[in-house]
């Protein structure tokens, strides 16, 4: 059964590198790059998530969904969209809604941000502009509770901004398993990547 593991907004497919050298079963693993899979498209959420699901159904059989951030989003909605595909669901700093306020402060900032601070990440200064501005309306709430596949989520202790959606996520998800990664932040598959791949590790297993 595939495995997908699916990046955040600011990272490349390559964030999840050191966390799959710990990883068992290698093979099984498949790890997209969200701009690659956009095939030119604007990047706004509709065109990432259509594109996104398109790459999800031409997986044949079942899948197992892990996702980080944007990465998370991703995999929840689909999750909630193609139910009878997903095997389990890995939830990993996602929020169950988009703080509008935090992401208006954020896209705010990134004007000001020169664009060599972005070369490094997945998207450009304009998509992830663009890509942010159309996520602030997105909210999953009265939603999740229609999930029944297994789903794990998984949060930093330091991640504030995310905690509290990892706990409404385990109240609200039937049989929601939670794991919280201490002296940890935001973007665990790189802060914490072995720590991470033991979790994975005993999941999957």
């Amino acid at each position: 059964m595939k495995k997908i593991l699916i990046h955040g907004s600011g990272h490349k497919a390559a964030s999840w590198n050191e966390t799959i050298s710990y990883m068992e079963n290698k093979e099984d693993l498949l790890c997209p790059n969200l701009f690659s899979i956009l095939n030119n498209k604007e990047a706004n959420y509709t065109n990432l998530y259509s594109s996104f699901a398109e790459y999800c159904n031409q997986v044949n059989g079942m899948l197992d969904l892990c996702g980080i951030s944007l990465g998370g989003i991703l995999a929840l909605n689909y999750t909630l969209d193609f139910p009878d595909k997903i095997n389990s669901l890995v939830l990993i700093g996602t929020p169950h809604k988009v703080p509008r306020i935090m992401f208006s402060i954020q896209n705010m900032i990134f004007r000001f941000l020169p664009k060599s601070f972005f070369e490094g990440m997945e998207f450009s200064k304009n998509d992830i502009f663009i890509l942010g501005n159309s996520m602030k309306r997105l909210n999953f709430s009265d939603r999740v509770q229609n999930i029944r596949c297994r789903t794990l989520i998984i949060c930093g202790e330091k991640d504030r901004v995310n905690l509290k959606s990892a706990y409404y996520f385990t109240e609200h998800i039937k049989n929601a398993e939670l794991k919280l990664v201490e002296n940890t932040g935001h973007i665990v598959n790189e802060e914490n990547p072995e720590v991470l791949a033991r979790i994975l590790n005993e999941y999957y297993t």
